[in-house]
């Protein structure tokens, strides 16, 4: 039987009311009222989909959008979700990226708890303090799905994780890698119920970051490139770490600074792993 989750309309207009929401969905206040955020693009709705999200509207441009593609979500999204198809004058007003693959639409927000994470028996985590740039936190998120971490734990955050450019700078990845959202006093305890080494980067710290051994239960902590991590954590901490650094500059960017600690943590155990 042919599936029924399509909109008869076509719309033409962006006075209308669909339309003007993708406008009121940039705003996080509006974002959580909803419980709606925007997906945009092939990639991002496919790896959404993947991930177990929900959808609740989408929106295509039969003009740029690729038949078999939209086939294929089509048969595979539940019934529930309502396709419309939009001119590409409409679909160039709603997105970011101008004539870009011609599908995008409403996912369905998640909790993100962080008794809701699955751990292995011997877990890498990463855990961001306060982080407020959306493209920073897009990167981070690229790095771990990258390097296959159990969860990436997100403290007292100052951006939504839904930002449209968080979902663009992870490039899905905001889908891929298990998310955990909480208070750093909530997280500090959540990590020692679970005996998960606390291990928190500072530009005070006495130990390099490649003398640390990673290869037990490990949770890496970056703060804010501006502040760092507050005496919260460094106070919790069980070791604090450093990235030596040679220049003048005292400080990296923490998607970069993510990803140097994450890969010699993964190196370690590697080696471990051979013997």
């Amino acid at each position: 039987m042919e599936r029924r989750n399509y909109s008869a309309e076509v719309i033409q207009s962006i006075k209308n009311e669909k339309i003007k929401n993708f406008a009121r969905l940039q705003g996080s206040r509006e974002r959580k009222k909803q419980n709606l955020f925007i997906v945009e693009g092939e990639r991002e709705v496919e790896r959404a989909m993947r991930a177990g999200y929900k959808f609740s509207h989408l929106f295509y441009c039969p003009e740029i959008l690729g038949p078999e593609f939209l086939k294929t979500i089509r048969e595979t999204m539940e019934e529930a979700v309502i396709f419309n198809e939009v001119t590409r004058e409409v679909y160039n007003h709603i997105t970011y990226r101008k004539n870009s693959e011609g599908i995008t639409g409403w996912g369905i927000r998640r909790s993100h708890s962080l008794h809701d994470l699955k751990l292995r028996k011997n877990p890498l985590l990463l855990v961001l303090e306060r982080v407020e740039k959306p493209g920073n936190l897009g990167g981070v998120l690229r790095t771990a799905d990258a390097a296959g971490l159990d969860a990436v734990i997100i403290c007292d955050p100052q951006t939504d994780i839904y930002n449209p450019n968080v979902v663009r700078s992870s490039l899905g990845a905001v889908f891929t890698v298990p998310i955990g959202m909480a208070t750093s006093p909530e997280t500090i305890i959540w990590l020692k119920a679970h005996h998960i080494s606390i291990l928190c980067t500072s530009l005070t710290a006495p130990i390099p970051y490649t003398l640390m051994n990673f290869s037990v239960p490990s949770a890496i902590v970056m703060g804010t490139e501006a502040t760092g991590l507050s005496t919260t954590w460094l106070k919790a901490s069980d070791r604090n770490i450093i990235i030596p650094m040679q220049g003048k500059v005292d400080s990296m960017n923490v998607s970069v600074s993510a990803g140097i600690v994450i890969f010699e943590a993964l190196r370690q155990r590697s080696i471990k792993s051979k013997k």
